[in-house]
């Protein structure tokens, strides 16, 4: 007998459909995001006594991470079914409009029982979930800290413009800065002598204070006049320049635990002997991708990160696009990578030859992007690191 389960995952109560061969319903229940009720789900598929049983989710990690885990350690094979193919197949069947947990575990039962091209779910292991927890509180951190200098320079644009233009809110020093003087009167007020004074004794490895100093009192004294809500603005730029001071020194700290696990990944050193893959994008493409095995080929590891062409076929008409979907953090690694590095002599000749063909720089970063996808599977599929010449070298 062969056992087909599609479950609909959700925050509090997911629900389980059970499927033979035939598609026969076996049974069709709700379940709670709890061990005993998901252990309950495992002994009643155990005790159907099927020989082959294939158990099929909507969504991976999250809210599924329990079930998942669980699941996997009963020793049934673990199978994804995305969501947008979830939703198109439903919309495909009658009353397609409608719908409901019960029938979209159905629907995810009937893609496994006639998808045998579903990916199968891998278990992850310590040192992967623990890349991807410190990948996404990064990402977090990052978006948050792109926020907070635009706010930081959207106050200072009306507060006093011309600090506006001289301090770089992403940088240490600029922080440092603002996060003691913002206002023109209190740049008058403190002068050249004190604020580098008081600068260097909240930190010293930051840089060009003097000349800083200089220019930003020289602009304060041509701006004499106050602007309303001075103080409230002032007060809001220290706050967000401290809040992103801190964030600085908390991504630093998790670029550390991430260069510390990627000395420990088996995947690791190997990533990082391809140019342009430094430890956080390296760590970024493990989060993403996890095992490179689990791609048949290097063509699927690009088809997964949007970065190989579409046929469109349609009777005597032919043509190849570029891919709309796909993986688009994963793309931005590859993109990056690539980008970063034109320094090294073959990616630079692949790029230079690109270019000699008409493509703009985009295209042709694309296009090495593309063949490094090529370079990064041959590096882990034969455990050989990168070296000058590579033979699939970009």
């Amino acid at each position: 007998m062969q056992l087909f389960i599609g479950i609909d995952i959700a925050k509090q109560t997911h629900w389980a459909c059970a499927i033979d061969r035939d598609a026969n319903v076996i049974f069709s229940m709700a379940i709670d995001n709890d061990p005993p009720a998901i252990t309950g789900l495992i002994e009643r598929i155990e005790a159907l006594g099927a020989n082959h049983v294939t158990v099929a989710l909507d969504m991976l990690g999250g809210m599924a991470s329990l079930v998942c885990a669980m699941i996997g350690e009963a020793g049934f094979r673990l199978v994804h079914t995305p969501g947008l193919a979830v939703n198109r197949a439903r919309q495909g069947i009658r009353s397609g409009e409608t719908k409901s947990d019960p029938k979209d575990a159905a629907v995810i039962a009937e893609l496994a029982r006639t998808r045998p091209d579903l990916r199968t779910v891998e278990p992850v292991s310590e040192i992967d979930a623990d890349i991807r927890l410190l990948v996404s509180r990064r990402k977090d951190l990052v978006a948050d800290q792109t926020r907070r200098a635009a706010r930081i320079r959207d106050m200072l644009g009306a507060l006093f413009p011309a600090l506006e233009r001289l301090v770089d809110p992403t940088t240490k020093t600029g922080l440092v800065f603002l996060t003691q003087f913002a206002n023109p009167e209190e740049i008058r007020v403190a002068g050249e002598r004190k604020i580098v004074q008081k600068l260097n004794r909240v930190s010293s490895t930051i840089r060009n204070v003097q000349a800083i100093a200089a220019a930003a009192v020289a602009a304060a004294r041509e701006q004499m006049i106050d602007i309303p809500g001075a103080a409230m603005r002032t007060r809001l730029v220290k706050e967000l320049a401290e809040e992103a001071l801190a964030a600085k020194v908390r991504i630093a700290a998790i670029d550390k635990d991430l260069k510390a696990l990627l000395d420990r990944h088996p995947d690791g050193a190997l990533i990082q002997s391809l140019p342009g893959m430094g430890a956080v994008l390296t760590a970024e493409f493990i989060a993403l991708a996890g095992n490179v095995g689990r791609f048949r080929n290097a063509n699927a590891l690009a088809a997964a990160a949007g970065l190989a062409p579409v046929l469109r076929q349609s009777g005597k008409s032919r043509a190849t696009r570029r891919a709309y979907s796909g993986d688009k953090a994963l793309k931005r690694v590859f993109y990056q990578a690539a980008f970063t590095s034109l320094a090294n002599p073959d990616s630079r000749a692949f790029y230079d030859r690109k270019r000699a063909e008409g493509k703009r720089h985009h295209q042709a970063v694309i296009a090495l992007a593309r063949r490094r996808v090529n370079v990064l599977w041959a590096i882990v599929s034969n455990r050989t690191p990168y070296a000058t010449n590579f033979k699939n070298a970009a």
